[in-house]
C-alpha cells in the first residue's frame, strides 16, 4: 500500500479512537499502537516525555526496550526538544550524537508535540531497522498526528 494512504488511514482511525480522548498518556500508547501495526518497517514507536527541564523520559512506547532518560543534550530526541523541530535521520551511524538504545537501528525521525501555550511536551521518535526510511511524507503525516495533542 502506499505511504500516503496508510498515512491517511492511521491518521482517520487515530482521528476516531481519540475524539474525546484528553488524557496525554492514553493518547500517546493509542498513537504508538496504531502507528507500529501500520507501518512493517517501523521497529519502534514511541514517546519521550519532558519531565523536567533539561531531562526526556520515556513514555508510551512500541518495540524493544528503549531508553529510559534522555537529556537534551544528547541523541536525536535530545536534539528535536532543544531544537524544537523534526529530525529525520537517513543513516544514524553517520551522527556522532546518535543514542544507541538499540544497536539495530539504521534510521529515525523524531517530530516534537507542544501543549497549546506552545510549551513542548514530549517528542514522538520513530525508529526502521532500514536505512533512509523517513523523508517529508513522514514528516507531514507525523506532525498531523503530533497535532492531536
Amino acid at each position: 500500500m502506499d505511504k500516503r494512504r496508510q498515512y491517511a488511514e492511521a491518521v482517520q482511525t487515530l482521528k476516531n479512537l481519540l475524539s474525546d480522548e484528553e488524557d496525554a498518556i492514553a493518547m500517546m500508547a493509542t498513537i504508538s499502537c496504531e502507528l507500529k501495526h501500520s507501518f512493517d518497517t517501523f521497529s519502534w514507536v514511541g514517546f519521550y516525555r519532558v519531565v523536567k527541564p533539561g531531562l526526556l523520559k520515556v513514555g508510551p512506547y512500541q518495540g524493544s526496550h528503549g531508553c529510559i532518560d534522555i537529556s537534551l543534550d544528547r541523541g536525536v530526541c535530545g536534539k528535536c526538544a532543544s531544537e524544537g523541530r523534526t529530525q529525520i535521520v537517513q543513516d544514524v551511524q553517520k551522527i556522532p550524537y546518535h543514542v544507541a538504545c538499540s544497536s539495530e537501528t539504521m534510521s529515525e525521525i523524531v517530530v516534537p508535540i507542544f501543549d497549546a501555550e506552545k510549551a513542548l511536551i514530549a517528542v514522538l521518535d520513530i525508529d526502521s531497522n532500514l536505512k533512509e526510511c523517513f523523508d517529508e511524507v513522514d514528516k507531514y503525516y507525523l506532525k498531523k498526528i503530533c497535532s492531536m495533542f
